[in-house]
């Protein structure tokens, strides 16, 4: 039987499932915490019962463990104590014969931090991270973790924004850290261009001393990413955007936000170097910066690229903060290309009181009509539903709304023909003193 395979990638001694207690083994990396802790979700999306291998792989290639499990229907599993070594570094390969998709969360061994991502479905020959960090004001670093994807050895090429280039070859499914500090950067705030001979995939974790968030590498720019939650001056939280130019040629960009909750619609423009990096939203809500938005204004709502002037390739990384040196809480998500959304969206992570965590679902229209979007929640009646404008975005704040310790997951759908929709989700501890707030990119099916 050919098995679908989903590939969850990471510097992994498999982080946690935060809202569910501690499990895993530690891992002992040069990032700025002492050790890190992971878990993986994997969630069943079919609705027949999945068989699942999970083989776990040494940052070398060599094979450490394969666990054997069975996923029912539309049903998540979290493994918080994995089959390898205490001390284990790497990655894993997840197989089905049912469409499956995987959530790794990686958290401090204090878990006082952590950040989650998604798996890939495959690698690709080209890799773009559009936010790395070396010594920025705060304390701010990043590091990522490069997993070869295929059977065979790879010789990859790092090209850094900055002008640094680095060189490795990686061994069938191994795996390799790299630690911006440790690299001679001319610039605090950079990108990265990787290319391999076989497929690769890459995930970024930014940390500072008491916050962490991750994010995956991109295989390819859109025209026009879109986001689906922004916030400004929302109590505390706010957010800034990193987008990429990955073309060959400068493009003058103007981001649009459309206001959910709060706020007013407003747009920012800047220009973008070819194979750059460049900031938005920050200051244009802060003081206006670029921007025809109201500096110091509460806005939470969406944003898309509606206007690209090169038509470049992009790739974006969203920031969601609250604080500063060190951050209170920090999370990051991927931005979305609008070609690859669907009419449904799955969500294998709600809670509601769970030990304290909640969610808060935001999917957007990202197609060109208006279109009516429903979600249904697994085990409850509870159920939400908007009629949204193109690229207006439902937001829904889970908390004291289903149940007290709800564990569950939901599916998002838009009833015109030709819908697309996309989704986030932010997961948050209440009256959490630390960084408990995670955040993941829905699936869309």
């Amino acid at each position: 039987m050919k098995r679908k395979q989903l590939l969850v990638f990471a510097i992994i001694a498999f982080a946690l499932a935060l809202t569910f207690g501690v499990g895993g083994s530690l891992i002992y990396a040069q990032g700025q915490f002492s050790g890190y802790k992971s878990t993986i979700q994997t969630y069943n999306m079919s609705d027949t019962t999945a068989n699942v291998i999970l083989a776990f792989y040494r940052q070398d290639g060599s094979l450490e463990k394969t666990l054997t499990d069975i996923i029912e229907r539309d049903r998540s599993k979290i493994y918080f104590t994995l089959p390898v070594a205490e001390g284990f570094t790497g990655s894993v390969v997840i197989s089905s014969n049912q469409p499956v998709a995987a959530l790794s969360s990686m958290m401090n061994s204090g878990l006082t931090a952590g950040g989650t991502y998604l798996g890939r479905s495959q690698g690709s020959t080209t890799v773009f991270l559009p936010l790395l960090m070396a010594n920025q004001d705060g304390g701010f670093n990043s590091w990522f973790t490069l997993q070869n994807a295929s059977a065979s050895s790879t010789n990859v090429t790092v090209n850094y924004s900055d002008g640094i280039t680095t060189t490795i070859t990686l061994e069938a499914h191994a795996s390799h850290n790299f630690y911006q500090n440790q690299e001679p950067h001319t610039s605090k705030v950079f990108a990265a261009e990787i290319t391999s001979d076989e497929p690769v995939v890459a995930v970024v974790f930014q940390e500072d001393a008491g916050s962490l968030a991750a994010y995956s590498g991109f295989a390819s720019g859109a025209t026009n990413p879109v986001m689906p939650v922004i916030n400004a001056n929302n109590n505390g939280f706010n957010t800034d955007i990193q987008i990429q130019n990955t073309g060959d040629t400068d493009t003058s960009v103007t981001v649009s936000y459309m206001p959910s909750a709060a706020g007013t619609a407003c747009t920012e423009t800047q220009t973008i170097a070819a194979n750059q990096t460049v900031e938005f939203t920050g200051g244009a809500f802060a003081d206006g910066s670029n921007s025809t938005c109201t500096g110091g204004e509460r806005f939470i709502g969406s944003a898309h690229v509606s206007a690209n002037s090169a038509s470049q390739p992009l790739a974006a990384v969203v920031n969601q903060h609250v604080g500063s040196n060190p951050l209170t809480h920090f999370a990051a998500y991927s931005s979305f290309n609008p070609d690859d959304a669907t009419k449904t969206v799955r969500l294998p992570a709600i809670m509601d009181r769970n030990s304290g965590f909640f969610t808060t679902v935001n999917v957007m229209n990202v197609g060109s009509a208006e279109t009516t979007v429903e979600c249904s929640f697994t085990d409850t009646t509870y159920t939400i539903s908007a009629t949204l404008q193109a690229n207006e975005t439902l937001t829904d704040l889970q908390a004291s709304k289903i149940q007290d310790g709800y564990v569950g997951s939901a599916s998002c759908t838009a009833s015109a023909d030709d819908a697309k929709i996309i989704a986030v989700v932010n997961q948050l501890k209440s009256d959490a003193t630390d960084d408990q707030f995670l955040v993941y990119e829905g699936i869309n099916q």
